[in-house]
């Protein structure tokens, strides 16, 4: 056989191999799945928090697993500094905010999914600190965390007399820190989300207590970027599935030991069992 056929013959099968390996790599690309990333705050038990093994764990991280599941993408929980919220999502290092994040005064800023959970901000002191009513935070030094629902609704014209009222109005990065501060006696009470509030006092009802009176009631929902409908729409379809099929309310019920589900798919799956019956 000539020099330059067996050269043929060689170059021939190079390429051929090269074109399957190709072919194979975009077999391999075409089923990757595409990565749903899911910014939270990991200091905010029991919604998305770091466990005694390490793990991200909480309601809405798991929530946001199962709908990764159902919409066949790649889960990535991402924590992020929530005072760098809206800039986590601009740049897209993020596909979506999922962590106790209270809709209500935020309706124009993200583009939303419907509201999951209701909420309240509530005032926790301590329990032998002779505080009732909000009238007797009169003179007191109270926390929130930054940037959110119960500052920002502390910062606003429907509270100006009550905060005007507080000796300090303070901020804080965590709720982990403000319980040690309120413990220690460095701020009088805590201002924060209900769901949170119970957490933090589970097993401790000795020692602090939750005032009667809501600061302000509200409700908690996924945020997107504004204008992100495609990735809002195929969340809220994973989230109406959840709710008609009961995997919300057993989340819910492992977390909070009731049904927090506010969805009208739930409501509507509620409806159709009692007409059964």
């Amino acid at each position: 056989m000539k020099l330059k056929s067996i050269f043929a013959i060689l170059t021939a099968g190079v390429l051929a191999c090269t074109g399957l390996t190709a072919c194979g790599d975009d077999k391999a690309a075409s089923n990757q799945k595409a990565t749903f990333t899911v910014g939270f705050d990991q200091d905010f038990p029991p919604f998305g928090y770091v466990d005694e093994n390490g793990e991200f764990t909480g309601f809405d991280l798991e929530l946001a697993k199962e709908a990764a599941k159902r919409m066949d993408m790649e889960i990535k929980l991402q924590p992020i500094d929530w005072d760098s919220k809206e800039l986590e999502l601009s740049s897209g290092s993020i596909s979506c905010i999922w962590n106790g994040f209270t809709m209500n005064g935020r309706e124009n800023d993200y583009t939303w999914t419907e509201s999951y959970m209701d909420n309240s901000q509530v005032f926790v002191v301590k329990s032998d600190s002779g505080i009732k009513t909000q009238a007797d935070l009169a003179g007191k030094i109270v926390t929130a965390q930054t940037d959110s629902a119960a500052l920002n609704a502390l910062n606003g014209d429907d509270f100006k007399d009550l905060k005007a009222s507080f000796k300090e109005l303070l901020t804080c990065a965590q709720y982990n820190t403000a319980f040690m501060d309120l413990e220690a006696g460095a701020v009088d009470a805590v201002a924060m989300d209900i769901g949170v509030a119970k957490y933090q006092i589970e097993g401790k009802e000795s020692k602090f207590i939750i005032l009667d009176e809501p600061i302000v009631k509200e409700q908690y929902a996924v945020g997107f970027y504004k204008g992100n409908t495609e990735m809002r729409d195929k969340v809220q379809k994973a989230l109406d599935e959840m709710a008609a099929d009961g995997t919300f309310k057993k989340i819910s019920e492992k977390w909070f030991g009731y049904d927090v589900c506010t969805l009208a798919a739930a409501k509507n799956a509620n409806t159709s069992a009692s007409d059964s019956n």
